[in-house]
């Protein structure tokens, strides 16, 4: 059957994450600390991941009951902050580490180490009354730099268009601008059209389209449902176009995919330990799956 999170487990989980963000404190020693008795993991970061996060967390839990897991987003940035900090566990991020961040990790004595735990493709998403069905990233790069403003110049309606981004400190935002804005070119130095608004969450861009027939976004395809329409999107005018699914992410053909990752201080033990070889479990990885993401194997 597929997987679904009950509702007074979510309650439960809710309660969980508010007691432990309250009472956390530093957590160098990863993966070795009590609370009341209880083993208790602390994961903050990713908007995107957040979600299946705490589907994780509430099928580990089940099999745990004396461990509390408390997820919390804010952003790929705050999450591996709060790791450079020794302020969590494991930090979620749908980015990369930075050079830069690896680099003040290791002068606050902690040593990063990557998994990679899942795989996303970032949706292009517009409203359902947009008649407007694929983008070239030429076009999404032209689009959310500014250089074109209207649908009619993509085969749409006369209408002004309205760009919705994540804020900087997201991992989405960062991986959409080095992705689609800068073509993967590391050399260039475009940048989103200063009159983009900047949203708080992926289910803030998902609200926002649902209600405004003029809006163009971008988040992580297991935030889709069908208040948006997902464009299908080719890496130019002489390639094909491919929507994003769970098949074409696997196969490697929808342009805009990313690995989803986990960092930890130091190699995991304990029961950090044996929550990240659940995530990657046959088990972890069919969660990854009944929440719209993709897993790392079929």
């Amino acid at each position: 059957m597929p997987f679904k999170i009950p509702q007074h487990r979510r309650i439960l989980c809710s309660l969980f994450i508010c007691v432990l963000s309250l009472t956390s404190c530093s957590r160098k020693g990863a993966g070795d600390s009590k609370s009341g008795g209880h083993d208790s993991i602390q994961i903050k970061g990713s908007d995107t991941m957040v979600n299946l996060g705490q589907a994780w967390s509430e099928e580990f839990m089940r099999e745990f009951p004396n461990t509390f897991v408390a997820v919390t987003g804010g952003g790929s940035g705050t999450g591996i902050a709060a790791l450079i900090a020794g302020t969590c566990d494991i930090a979620e991020s749908s980015r990369k580490m930075k050079e830069k961040e690896f680099a003040e990790a290791r002068q606050n004595g902690i040593e990063p180490v990557e998994l990679q735990v899942a795989l996303d493709g970032l949706a292009v998403v517009v409203n359902p009354q947009n008649p407007v069905e694929r983008l070239t990233i030429d076009q999404l790069a032209d689009i959310f730099t500014g250089k074109i403003r209207n649908w009619r110049e993509v085969g749409g309606e006369d209408r002004p268009i309205v760009l919705l981004s994540r804020e900087v400190n997201s991992g989405t935002h960062v991986y959409f601008k080095e992705r689609v804005l800068r073509h993967g070119d590391d050399k260039r130095k475009e940048e989103f059209d200063e009159g983009a608004l900047l949203m708080p969450s992926s289910q803030a861009i998902a609200d926002e389209i649902a209600q405004n027939p003029n809006t163009i976004g971008y988040y992580g395809m297991g935030y889709s449902n069908p208040t948006q329409k997902l464009l299908a999107i080719a890496k130019d005018k002489n390639s094909p176009y491919h929507e994003p699914t769970i098949e074409n992410v696997m196969k490697g053909d929808y342009y805009i995919s990313r690995p989803l990752l986990m960092y930890t201080n130091g190699q995991p033990k304990e029961i950090v330990k044996k929550f990240l070889d659940f995530v990657l479990s046959e088990e972890g990885q069919k969660v990854v799956r009944a929440v719209d993401f993709v897993p790392l194997t079929k």
